[in-house]
């Protein structure tokens, strides 16, 4: 499947502009995760990710988490652009929302503003919301953007986007 891509209308961004290799950078959005009715993040000091084809990834930094409601989790993963990634639970009374976030604690010379960031996963949380534009997952389950209504595909992650 060769994808097809969706006209940007002004505002928006289309993920076909965006570089590879990925990239990072600051941003000054206002960034927030609620779950149960308890605020997990909020910020304005986000740092996102932008690679072709996928929405962006946000990393928040750490002192805008609240960090006591994380579980270190034992699984890793390895990104050619970051480096290897670890990943954390959110606990919330009886509830465990098993991998829902990652960090890179030594991430690549390029990345090194993500250091201990953290980026969450959108689709088992209640909200996520940039400027209050609630969040879209990114489709497939694997990786972890965030769809806006600024931002337009397609994105990979959708059934026959595996070579793109």
């Amino acid at each position: 499947m060769r994808p097809v891509r969706e006209r940007a209308e002004p505002g928006q961004e289309s993920v076909w502009d965006y570089p590879r290799p990925a990239v990072a950078e600051p941003s000054g959005r206002h960034v927030r995760i609620v779950h149960r009715g308890v605020t997990v993040a909020d910020t304005r000091a986000a740092i996102r990710t932008l690679e072709t084809s996928h929405p962006p990834s946000w990393y928040l930094p750490p002192a805008d988490v609240a960090r006591e409601l994380l579980r270190a989790s034992t699984r890793r993963s390895f990104c050619e652009w970051k480096g290897e990634a670890v990943y954390w639970h959110l606990a919330l009374g009886d509830a465990l929302l098993r991998d829902v976030a990652w960090s890179y604690p030594d991430p690549t010379p390029g990345f090194a503003p993500l250091r201990d960031h953290l980026a969450f996963y959108a689709a088992p949380l209640d909200r996520c919301t940039v400027d209050e534009a609630v969040v879209t997952p990114q489709p497939g389950g694997f990786y972890g953007g965030w769809i806006t209504p600024d931002v337009v595909g397609p994105f990979k992650g959708v059934l026959g986007s595996m070579g793109w």
